[in-house]
């Protein structure tokens, strides 16, 4: 399954995310705890992150560079 046969209500474990994202659990951990990372849902002690939040927050984090305003390397 990849992340576009997820439906976007679906919530998944950080190992999930880590299979259909390509995000690391580690990585989830440290993002929720600097409150950076990608909106968590918090279900007593368990953490969940919703498919189309991940979809929105990945989205986000595009970089992009016009190449017209590009510092020059001269």
């Amino acid at each position: 399954m990849n992340d576009q046969t997820l439906l976007p209500d679906r919530l998944l474990t950080r190992a999930e995310v880590e299979v259909n994202f390509g995000l690391s659990r580690r990585f989830l951990e440290i993002s929720a705890h600097r409150e950076d990372g990608p909106p968590m849902i918090k279900i007593d002690r368990s953490v969940r992150y919703r498919v189309s939040d991940l979809r929105a927050w990945v989205d986000k984090q595009t970089v992009s560079f016009d190449v017209q305003t590009a510092p020059s390397n001269k």
